[in-house]
């Protein structure tokens, strides 16, 4: 048997609401029942018959305004119903008027989400879910990004079966890409640009970007071969981080993106989305509809350490992917004495003096422009090294980087130490040194940038969903680009090291593959709900997860990693699963009092709120519990209703266990659930009764709900806010 995946990538640019004339590019959105009866006499297509009758209808109007025809982009009729246009505010007023229009939304600019993780998950070759049973069934995965480079090692198909024949995809021609860049492993590419091309108002450059799928920016190959790489031995970066490097069987805040990923699910699709890169300041995750299972990022117990020497002795370990000799004790400058620009702090293009900076250590805060291109900064200077600082809202993260001169980077403790010693000594000195390669750190931790809930939108849910490896990541890389993205760097790398919830997302997307293939009647849902009750919360040294956010609260809480860090393994045998239908997730929009034109941009017109049924949003079938109070109601309570499914034995008991949040009282009935069959649904309500007075608003306390049967310990994080 062989592992076999199939991939469908997706390459996409999209624009931003700002245009630079009156005309810009929607999303519109139709009633896909309304729109085909009217046009089932018309011998033209629905959306051309759309697009004359606004054309006329402006036309008749004689106004120069509207010389410019609307331009139609792309039509949808998958997983949403509608098309993307461009069109003047006039046109948009004629559109209004068709019989079957739901909504028009700006089109916006989407930005990215920037080996052993395979390991660190406790995925092996030949064991569990990397068995060759399992390995063997066809999973197509979906990769929303910058593009690929299909050459790449990842993406050989040799010994894999021929591509299926109800395979529905297109491999599309463009800028250094034919169909036969496509193959049985890479088994269909697009590329979405006429959205870019329309406000920027030029067409794009392909000395410099490709009109095609293939990969300019290098993220896309990143993350396809994260979620779905072929095994390659001894992958590394520079030596760094040696090992197998291979995909996890394996898109993603705007509106659209929940609209469409509504569809997606409602055909059976699982889609993962990175929750964001804005922490750790709450109530920044994105992609938090919650049919979306939204991806935290942790690290895994991988670094690749630094020392920085001090003058006066102190030493502090940082981190790097700088592969040369150490620096030797040399001056250290630091802001005005490294150039008389307040930019100079920053190490920002021209803040330097090289006379004040030549053949010294350099000391740059992060921020303003990218951490390499610092270090080219302080090289064209004629620095002889950098120690990127840390403030406090970056914490104790520490980011490996691929410099161009002896450089490092530097928690937020070890920071204020530089800045205070460069300051205070009349002749500061430093000193670098590379230690390689290291396993064994406590992991998982939290990334300082991930960002955090509670989710604005929906705080009846607790968002992020889950965490995963999204630190110091490494995967493939094209070879036409540089691993520090600097046009000054000539190194060619086949793999590269990057950090970011749009490394961890991919992973989940692998996971959820691969429990696809082992379980190919579960549901989308089912499959989040087997990722979450199955993540744990306690690192790899028996502590709770912490966060490198913060040294003042040092311990993670489920708004920064939902349920916990995913565990393959162990959601491939969750016992019980909380399954969401499609009807359900339009309940729950209806219980926070979304209206009838909202939810038919999801439901595409063929559902009504009930006026009869009481809905609560703390009801929606969710694996989690997010429960919100006033911040005065002391004895005020609250009761949700979940429903489970047994997955595991077919004759089993579970018992429920409580970690009660502070200042609430839980209780469960019933207490005990007895299942005779697997398929068998039972259901139990959780009361939540706040308790002991008054509390300060925005507070939140943190517990869990386990369902125990023998090996089985199904776990829900429980989160209690007063507002």
């Amino acid at each position: 048997m062989i592992f076999r995946i199939l991939i469908l990538f997706l390459a996409l640019m999209v624009t931003n609401s700002i245009a630079f004339s009156d005309q810009q590019t929607y999303i519109v959105h139709m009633d896909q029942t309304k729109i085909k009866a009217s046009n089932q006499d018309s011998t033209k297509p629905w959306y051309e018959s759309i697009i004359d009758f606004i054309s006329e209808s402006s036309m008749q109007e004689d106004d120069e305004e509207d010389i410019l025809a609307p331009q139609l982009l792309y039509t949808y009729e998958t997983s949403m119903f509608g098309f993307a246009v461009h069109l003047s505010k006039k046109h948009l007023k004629y559109l209004n008027q068709v019989d079957g229009f739901l909504s028009a939304i700006p089109d916006e600019l989407s930005t990215l989400h920037t080996t052993y993780s395979p390991h660190f998950l406790g995925l092996r070759n030949g064991r569990s879910l990397w068995s060759a049973s399992n390995l063997a069934t066809d999973v197509i995965i979906g990769v929303l990004d910058s593009g690929i480079w299909p050459e790449h090692i990842s993406f050989q198909d040799s010994g894999m079966s021929p591509v299926p024949s109800h395979w529905k995809g297109v491999c599309e021609k463009g800028t250094k890409f034919s169909s036969s860049n496509c193959n049985k492993k890479l088994i269909g590419a697009r590329t979405y640009y006429k959205g870019y091309e329309k406000f920027f108002g030029k067409k794009i450059n392909e000395t410099v970007d490709y009109l095609s799928p293939r990969d300019s920016e290098g993220h896309g190959t990143h993350t396809a071969s994260t979620a779905a790489g072929r095994v390659v031995k001894n992958a590394n970066l520079f030596g760094q981080a040696r090992g197998t490097a291979s995909g996890m069987r394996n898109f993603c805040d705007s509106d659209s993106i929940a609209i469409a990923s509504f569809g997606a699910t409602k055909k059976g699709v699982f889609v993962a989305c990175s929750a964001g890169n804005s922490g750790p300041f709450p109530s920044t995750v994105g992609n938090g509809a919650p049919w979306i299972t939204t991806v935290a990022a942790s690290s895994t117990d991988r670094s690749f350490p630094t020392k920085v020497k001090l003058g006066n002795g102190k030493t502090f370990e940082g981190s790097s992917l700088y592969q040369g000799k150490k620096t030797n004790q040399l001056p250290l400058v630091y802001g005005k004495s490294a150039g008389a620009k307040k930019e100079a702090q920053y190490c920002i293009g021209g803040s330097l003096d090289p006379k004040l900076v030549h053949g010294k250590i350099v000391a740059c805060e992060r921020g303003i422009n990218g951490r390499t291109e610092k270090g080219e900064e302080v090289k064209v200077a004629g620095g002889a090294g950098m120690i990127l600082l840390n403030n406090e809202y970056q914490g104790e993260e520490l980011f490996a980087d691929p410099h161009i001169l002896p450089a490092t980077s530097l928690g937020a403790s070890a920071s204020k130490t530089i800045r205070s010693y460069s300051q205070s000594v009349k002749k500061p000195t430093a000193s670098i040194s590379f230690m390689g390669t290291r396993f064994g750190d406590p992991a998982p931790v939290m990334a300082a940038f991930s960002s955090r809930g509670p989710s604005l939108v929906g705080p009846d849910v607790i968002k992020p969903d889950v965490t995963a490896p999204g630190v110091n990541i490494l995967a493939a890389w094209p070879s036409k680009i540089s691993p520090s993205f600097l046009m000054s760097d000539k190194r060619k790398v086949l793999f590269n090291i990057l950090s970011g919830t749009s490394m961890s997302c991919p992973h989940v997307s692998g996971i959820a593959a691969l429990l696809k293939s082992f379980h190919k009647d579960w549901s989308p849902a089912a499959i989040k709900s087997a990722l979450m009750t199955t993540a744990y919360t306690l690192n790899n040294k028996g502590a709770p997860i912490s966060d490198m956010a913060s040294d003042n609260s040092p311990f993670a809480t489920p708004f920064a990693f939902g349920s916990g860090h995913v565990n393959p393994v162990n959601a491939s045998d969750p016992g019980l699963v909380y399954d969401i239908s499609t009807k359900d997730y339009l309940n729950y929009l209806c219980s926070i009092n979304y209206t009838s034109s909202q939810i038919a941009l999801l439901s595409r017109g063929k559902f009504v709120c009930s006026k009869k049924t009481l809905l609560q949003a703390g009801n929606l079938n969710y694996p989690s519990f997010s429960v919100l109070f006033g911040r005065s109601a002391s004895n005020a309570s609250v009761t949700y209703r979940r429903v489970v499914t047994n997955v595991g034995n077919p004759q089993s008991a579970y018992a429920v266990k409580l970690e009660q949040p502070n200042g609430v009282s839980v209780t469960v009935e019933p207490r005990k659930l007895k299942f005779e069959k697997v398929g068998q649904k039972l259901s139990y309500k959780v009361t939540f009764l706040s308790i002991g007075g008054a509390r300060v608003a925005g507070t939140s306390s943190f517990g869990s709900l386990v369902w125990v049967s023998g090996k089985y310990k199904v776990r829900s994080p429980m989160a209690v806010t007063w507002k």
